[in-house]
């Protein structure tokens, strides 16, 4: 079990967090509540997700995966760019060019392709948009810790003139 904000602990909840005229995503796996202490609920796999679902367009601090299928790699990107927000995206595909295609036009800090979840300590991880504060892992998260200053010294010469 994950820790999730209390709003989504229990199934129930997960479910009432979707507006009253939303059709309801299909719970394939998980969203029980872990235990009875804390804010604890199973990793939690929804289908069939629109993306006029409150789940698609918040962000759920918890193990808690959408899935949504669409038509046209041009109507993914266009509902992955209307989005608030960019932490992470997921594309699965045979074709590498529509993995390159979409990857790229998505504004999100890490694309997965084919895969999920698979970091690497080299691997700058962040998001986009209103999406996380800075990079974290790789030579990118030391950023956060550095300030660029430029100096620029004329040697020689007449200092005016």
């Amino acid at each position: 079990s994950a820790s999730v904000g209390r709003h989504y602990a229990t199934s129930l909840q997960l479910h009432n967090s979707l507006p009253a005229d939303e059709s309801s995503p299909a719970d394939e796996v998980g969203g029980e509540r872990g235990g009875d202490k804390g804010y604890f609920i199973e990793p939690t796999v929804f289908s069939n997700v629109s993306e006029e679902m409150s789940i698609m367009q918040e962000e759920i601090f918890g193990p808690v995966y959408s899935i949504s299928k669409f038509k046209t790699k041009e109507v993914a990107i266009a509902v992955g760019k209307k989005s608030t927000y960019g932490p992470a995206a997921t594309v699965h595909t045979k074709n590498l060019n529509t993995a390159i295609k979409v990857s790229n036009a998505l504004r999100a800090g890490i694309v997965w392709v084919n895969i999920y979840n698979t970091l690497h300590d080299q691997m700058p991880f962040g998001g986009y948009k209103e999406s996380g504060l800075g990079r974290e892992l790789g030579e990118a998260a030391l950023d956060n810790y550095l300030q660029t200053k430029t100096v620029s010294i004329r040697l020689g010469g007449a200092l005016f003139g």
